[in-house]
C-alpha cells in the first residue's frame, strides 16, 4: 500500500495532521476515519490492513489536542470546532479522490462526531459507519459532571487526567501495552470538552428520526467505556430501511482491537462492498 502523510486547515485555520493508505490497485472507495478521545488516527492499522488491500483508500486525521495536531490536549472550544475540523477533512479528501464514493467511519467520540455531521450534512456521503459511538453518559460520578458544568462557564481549559482505565479497551493485551506506551495517546480532558460532549449526546438522540443515509452501527457488548445502550436508542429511532446494527458479545471498547477484530472487520468490509 502506498502511505503519506500531509496538512489541512481545519476551523479558524488550525493546521491538523493527516495521513492516507492507498492501495496499489484503482481505488473501489474513499473511508475517511474520525477516530476517538485521547487517541490518533495511527491507531486503526487493522481496519488499514483489511480494507487497503481489498481496494479502498483509507483516510484519517487528528483531532486538535490530539496525535500530531496542535491545541491544548483534549480541548475544544466548542463542538462546532470538531464538526468544521471534519467538514474541512472531507473537503481535502474529495480534493485528492473526487471520484470514488466517499464513507465516513468513526469510533466512540468520533462515532458521536459523523453521526452529528452527518445529519447536518448528508449531501455527497455514500454511508455512514460508526464503531462504539459515544450516545449514552458513561459511569461518571454526578459530581464530577457537576463540576464540569460549573468549570466549562468560569474555566472552559481547566483539563482532569480521567485516569482512563486502559483494560477497558480491549481483552488483548497487545492492545493495551501498546497504547499505555503509545505517546501519542493522552486521557486530559477540560470541562468544555466534557459539556459539549454531552450536548452532542443529547442533540444527536434527539434529531435521529432525521437520519436518512445507509447507516452500519457495530458496538461491543460488553464496553464499559461507552454503554451500547446508547447506540442500540439511536438506531431504534432512525426510520431509515437501510441501517443495520452488530453487537458483539463480551467485546469491549474497540471491537476492531479486540480478539473477535477479524469478525468485526470481515462485517465492515461486506457492508461496504455491498453499498459500493
Amino acid at each position: 500500500m502506498n502511505h503519506s502523510e500531509s496538512s489541512f486547515n481545519g476551523s479558524a485555520a488550525t493546521e491538523l495532521f493527516m495521513q492516507s493508505w492507498a492501495p496499489d490497485q484503482e481505488s473501489k472507495a474513499a473511508l475517511a476515519v474520525v477516530h476517538g478521545f485521547g487517541e490518533h488516527s495511527g491507531r486503526y492499522m487493522n481496519l488499514v490492513n483489511r480494507l487497503v488491500p481489498a481496494g479502498f483508500t483509507v483516510y484519517g486525521f487528528d483531532h486538535r489536542g490530539h496525535g500530531r495536531s496542535p491545541g491544548q490536549r483534549g480541548h475544544i472550544n466548542s463542538w462546532e470546532d470538531f464538526l468544521g475540523d471534519v467538514d474541512a477533512f472531507l473537503t481535502e479528501i474529495r480534493k485528492k479522490d473526487a471520484e470514488s464514493p466517499l464513507f465516513l467511519y468513526g469510533h466512540s467520540m468520533g462515532g458521536l462526531l459523523v453521526l452529528s455531521y452527518a445529519l447536518r450534512h448528508p449531501q455527497g456521503l455514500k454511508g455512514v459507519l460508526a464503531s462504539g459511538p459515544a450516545l449514552a453518559q458513561p459511569g461518571v460520578s454526578p459530581i464530577l459532571l457537576t463540576l464540569s458544568r460549573i468549570m466549562s462557564k468560569l474555566w472552559p481549559s481547566f483539563s482532569i487526567d480521567t485516569k482512563l482505565d486502559v483494560h477497558l479497551i480491549s481483552r488483548d493485551e497487545e492492545v493495551v501495552r501498546a497504547y499505555q506506551q503509545d505517546p501519542l495517546v493522552h486521557s486530559m480532558a477540560s470541562a468544555r470538552l466534557g459539556t459539549e460532549l454531552t450536548a452532542a449526546m443529547e442533540w444527536t438522540q434527539a434529531h435521529a428520526g432525521e437520519w436518512w443515509l445507509p447507516l452500519l452501527i457495530v458496538h461491543g457488548g460488553d464496553d464499559k467505556l461507552v454503554p451500547p445502550e446508547g447506540s442500540k436508542r439511536f438506531f431504534d429511532n432512525v426510520p431509515s430501511e437501510d441501517k443495520q446494527r452488530i453487537e458483539y458479545p463480551g467485546t469491549r471498547h474497540e471491537p476492531h482491537n479486540d480478539l473477535d477484530r477479524d469478525k468485526v472487520l470481515e462485517d465492515i468490509q461486506n457492508w461496504l462492498e455491498n453499498h459500493l
